[in-house]
């Protein structure tokens, strides 16, 4: 009788190189981040604790990390943080909408461009602060002028940006979709949306990040409520404690939100090359 023996085949090699080096990089990247804000943090524990500068012009840490934990607690924070996130998300969702219309009709239409791109270009050169006064005559001081501001500074970048990445679409790439005869959707899916992603994720963050700075700008000028009110609040009693900590807060979520949006077009970007 015929006999088969099963042949143990060796696995292959697990190639840990690459990953270990790729894992070494960024720890590597991570520590370089941290020597500045450590050594910032020595200096000012430093300035403070050997009186080099007075605590009524520049409060200990320690005293920042109390009062922040302070606030957080009572919900005051949280509030007012709340607060400006939500005129943040209306802001931006406005612009959004705006951005997007304007640059594709741009980027499309070199009609469109010609009747839009002159007015646009002056309005964006105008900066946030001009059209606060404004914008107070003619809306008033209450919600609406805060999310008008916030989505005039945010449309800007999205708009140039959602231009631009029309524009520079590969002329191979449409050359293609004529030959296939891509219906417009599929134009639309396969083309223009993949080929504009990376502009347009620019766009986004540039916009979000104007977005969060003018709305800092309109509570420390005209508003009752946010973290940029709580600023003023603070610098108005002298308790500079609570304007750093209000600070660290603005950079801490202006960081998380620049984060996200690299962590979600780095997910679609790998999409798009699927998509190509």
């Amino acid at each position: 009788m015929a006999m088969t023996e099963a042949i143990a085949v060796p696995a292959a090699p697990v190639a840990w190189g690459p990953a270990l080096a790729t894992a070494g990089t960024r720890l590597w990247h991570g520590a370089l981040a941290l020597i500045l804000p450590l050594s910032v943090l020595v200096l000012w524990h430093s300035a403070t604790a050997n009186g080099w500068v007075a605590q009524q012009i520049l409060p200990a840490p320690k005293l920042v990390w109390t009062t922040l934990l302070e606030l957080w607690g009572t919900g005051e924070l949280w509030t007012n943080l709340a607060i400006s996130l939500t005129r943040v998300a209306w802001g931006f969702s406005a612009a959004l909408v705006i951005g997007l219309a304007l640059g594709v009709a741009m980027g499309l239409s070199k009609t469109a461009e010609a009747y839009l791109y002159p007015s646009f270009k002056a309005i964006s050169e105008v900066p946030v602060l001009g059209w606060i006064p404004l914008l107070i005559m003619l809306v008033g001081i209450g919600e609406a002028m805060k999310i008008i501001v916030i989505a005039k500074a945010a449309a800007v970048p999205i708009t140039i940006n959602t231009q631009q990445g029309i524009r520079n679409i590969p002329q191979q790439y449409l050359e293609v979709a004529r030959v296939y005869r891509f219906k417009p959707v599929q134009l639309w899916r396969r083309v223009i949306f993949p080929s504009t992603l990376p502009s347009l994720f620019n766009g986004f963050r540039y916009g979000l990040t104007n977005a969060w700075l003018s709305l800092v700008t309109v509570e420390l000028l005209a508003s009752s409520e946010g973290i940029g009110y709580q600023m003023v609040w603070g610098r108005q009693l002298f308790q500079l404690d609570v304007v750093m900590a209000c600070m660290a807060v603005i950079g801490l979520v202006g960081l998380a939100i620049d984060l996200f949006l690299q962590i979600t077009e780095t997910r679609l970007l790998r999409w798009r090359r699927t998509a190509l």
